[in-house]
């Protein structure tokens, strides 16, 4: 076991990360008596309450099992409830593997305690399958081969994987369903269950009065929050800065994440969720602000940054989302999906834009040399936009494709957020198919 708790609080103590903190073991650790986490893809909380084990998440459907046999391997007693922090794959897709141990020990099965949204992103999960398949395997899918230890470190079990189902048709449904608010007793302890928009609308944050403990699910990632996503439906920043204010007036001396390390110590924890808030909040005031002056979203994401010295901060580190990716999710939530540009209200296709700027051009060889020239030079986002008309001028051209697929990759390797790189990755995949296509590979 490791002992996670010193891990963290000379982790947060000294302001610096030497080693993983959003770790994907496999491995049970003892936080407390009765009071394990399981480090998984999301990590998974056990409580033995005395009344049977209260789980808060059951981890992705690929490391469920396991994360049950490292239970298992700590305690036989019967699973009493499976709580989901919110309806994410990897937080319930779990769920399957700790039904099937229920039933092979002779158990009840575990009733599962989510928001009464869950069921609905279930649904909607299910009516965008495909989609949400193919997007998670383009966000997952830039750090594959890549051995720099940070972005190991976030690296899921499922890293790109394609799945037929993005949950499994038989991930257990809630059976209590959370409103606003729920208090349950289990054993000698009352557990309340929190609502919190934030990463998502179907959060849950779970308060151990007796204890002084506090659940987060992911209200607390160990990275910059996933406020942003650019794949995604809307998040909540203002809402998920309010739940951890909430939170940190509860006092709390022991926080249970759902990704990265536990952390302990009354002042510390409020220390951690201030800062996280505060870049919230800073964010959202600032852009919110900026768009009531009449900017543009082009002026706005442009300008609007969070300081280095808090993006250095190890729980704050923009290595999964980044602040630039929220700024875009505040105007959604506020200004719409136009972004100011009046050609692009209704714009032409790009495949026409790629062509008539190559035809000014001379053509698409000259617009992809000189994407090549601006990403030699360290200008790759301007690198980018060329090279992608170059590829809409010229979509069947191997060559222009070969440069294009090598634009892309300096741009992915240029990044931190694995978002970022899992797109850049995606756009140098698809040229690299037109390639074999061309070459009838």
């Amino acid at each position: 076991m490791a002992d996670l708790i010193a891990l963290s609080t000379k982790v947060v103590d000294e302001g610096r990360a030497d080693e993983p903190v959003n770790r994907t073991t496999g491995e049970l650790s003892e936080i407390a008596p009765g009071l394990a986490m399981v480090e998984s893809f999301s990590h998974v909380v056990t409580w033995n309450s005395g009344d049977g084990l209260v789980c808060f998440d059951t981890s992705h459907v690929n490391t469920g099992e396991q994360v049950v046999s490292s239970i298992r391997h700590w305690t036989n007693d019967p699973f009493n409830a499976l709580v989901y922090t919110h309806g994410h794959a990897d937080h319930v897709g779990g769920s399957v593997a700790f039904g099937a141990n229920a039933a092979a020990l002779g158990h009840t099965a575990p009733r599962v305690i989510g928001h009464k949204n869950v069921q609905r992103r279930f649904d909607r999960y299910r009516y965008t399958n495909d989609w949400n398949v193919a997007i998670n395997a383009r966000q997952f899918g830039g750090i594959r081969g890549d051995l720099n230890s940070v972005m190991n470190d976030l690296r899921p079990a499922v890293g790109g994987q394609r799945q037929s189902n993005f949950i499994p048709s038989d991930t257990l449904d809630t059976t209590d369903v959370v409103d606003k608010f729920a208090s349950y007793t289990f054993g000698d302890s009352v557990v309340e269950f929190h609502h919190g928009k934030g990463e998502t609308d179907d959060h849950l944050w779970s308060w151990f009065p007796q204890q002084k403990w506090v659940a987060t699910g992911d209200f607390v990632i160990w990275n910059f929050p996933n406020a942003g996503n650019p794949q995604k439906v809307q998040r909540f920043p203002i809402e998920w800065a309010a739940a951890l204010r909430a939170i940190i007036a509860k006092e709390p001396e022991l926080l249970l994440p759902a990704h990265g390390l536990p952390i302990a110590g009354k002042e510390r924890i409020a220390r951690v969720l201030n800062e996280i808030a505060t870049a919230l909040e800073d964010l959202v005031r600032t852009t919110v602000q900026m768009m009531n002056d009449g900017e543009t979203l082009n002026t706005i994401i442009h300008t609007v940054r969070v300081p280095e010295a808090t993006l250095g901060k190890p729980y704050l580190r923009p290595l999964y989302d980044e602040p630039e990716f929220v700024v875009r999710g505040i105007w959604r939530q506020f200004g719409g999906w136009w972004d100011g540009a009046p050609s692009r209200l209704k714009p032409a296709r790009d495949e026409a834009v790629g062509h008539e700027i190559a035809s000014l051009a001379g053509g698409a060889e000259v617009l992809i040399r000189r994407a090549q020239e601006l990403a030699a030079s360290g200008d790759l986002r301007l690198a980018c936009h060329l090279a992608d008309f170059a590829g809409w001028a010229a979509p069947d051209d191997p060559e222009i494709h070969r440069a294009r697929a090598e634009v892309y990759e300096s741009r992915r390797k240029s990044e931190l957020s694995l978002m970022a790189k899992g797109i850049f990755r995606g756009a140098a995949r698809e040229s690299e198919a037109i390639i074999k296509a061309a070459l009838g590979e």
